[in-house]
């Protein structure tokens, strides 16, 4: 009897997919054994499977039954705990508690603050007229800047001419006390 490609393909598959089955039930077993916590992903990686085979039917009832299992002894195991050893757990929660409210408090103010800021800050229409009122200022100023630089122009003109003025009044002057002088 001759079998089809296809029919040996599909026996491969179902052997394959039993073995993986296998390795899975099996790293489940090993967790449960060893008392590491069980999860889906943990009996994956374990087997070398993938996560969704794990999630499969067929597995998926396993590990289920295996943490139920395991959450049962952890519960019957801290019934015999002793006292100390859950104050210590309950003082670490609590510290690590405090820590996340005062993380917390302090986001809390810093969001408060900045919601402050933002509805303290000016509204747009009033930073519109602020800026247009600054703008009108500014040509103001420029304008009256414009009318001093022509100002001083003129005034620096003056200045020369009146030195001018004044170096041909003083030649002048020369000019009569020789003349004075010499006819002395």
């Amino acid at each position: 009897m001759t079998s089809s490609p296809g029919s040996a393909l599909a026996a491969a598959r179902a052997r394959d997919s039993r073995d993986k089955r296998h390795r899975a039930l099996v790293a489940l077993e090993s967790l449960e054994a060893t008392g590491a916590p069980i999860t889906f992903p943990a009996v994956a990686k374990a087997a070398g499977v993938s996560t969704w085979l794990v999630y499969a039917g067929g597995v998926r009832e396993h590990v289920e039954t295996a943490r139920q299992r395991q959450a049962n002894s952890i519960k019957t195991a801290e019934c015999g705990t002793a006292p100390a050893g859950l104050r210590v757990d309950l003082a670490i929660a609590q510290a690590e508690i405090k820590r996340l409210r005062g993380e917390h408090d302090n986001l809390r103010k810093r969001l408060r603050l900045q919601l402050g800021a933002d509805i303290d800050g000016p509204q747009r229409s009033e930073l519109i007229n602020r800026v247009a009122d600054l703008e009108v200022v500014n040509r103001r100023l420029v304008a009256e800047r414009e009318a001093r630089d022509c100002e001083q122009r003129s005034s620096e003109r003056r200045v020369r001419e009146l030195e001018d003025d004044l170096t041909a009044a003083r030649e002048s002057l020369r000019r009569m006390i020789r003349t004075e002088n010499a006819g002395r």
